[in-house]
């Protein structure tokens, strides 16, 4: 590891956290749901673009930047549990299960889907 990855993480998760803000901003002025939708969202859209950027063959830096950098401050894990606590805990447990259930069943749907369109699982199906 080297400055110059330590730097291109702290770049792109910059940039992540801020695209983060401004998704969830908007998600919330424009619409409202009985679960933490813009969470959900982000947390959906960052395991898709996640699932392209470490399958379409970038090399370790562009990885370090978009994938480590950017993508880990865009989707947000802290938010996500501190979000399903509250539902629990507010007695809104059948929110609770949907929300984690399409959260996690979802994100890994969607990651599997853009490793498909990046190219990198191909060779799954060929086998």
């Amino acid at each position: 590891m080297s400055l110059l990855h330590v730097v291109l993480v702290g770049i792109g998760g910059c940039f992540g956290a801020i695209s983060r803000f401004f998704v969830s901003q908007f998600i919330k002025k424009k619409y409202s749901f009985r679960i933490p939708v813009a969470t959900l969202i982000v947390n959906l859209l960052g395991s898709f673009l996640l699932g392209i950027i470490v399958s379409i063959g970038l090399n370790n830096k562009m990885i370090l930047f978009l994938g480590t950098g950017y993508m880990g401050a865009f989707t947000t894990f802290s938010t996500l549990q501190l979000e399903s606590i509250q539902l629990y805990l507010s007695e809104r447990r059948w929110k609770f299960y949907v929300y984690n259930f399409i959260t996690y069943g979802g994100g890994i749907i969607l990651a599997f889907l853009g490793m498909v369109i990046g190219g990198g699982c191909f060779s799954f199906f060929s086998s």
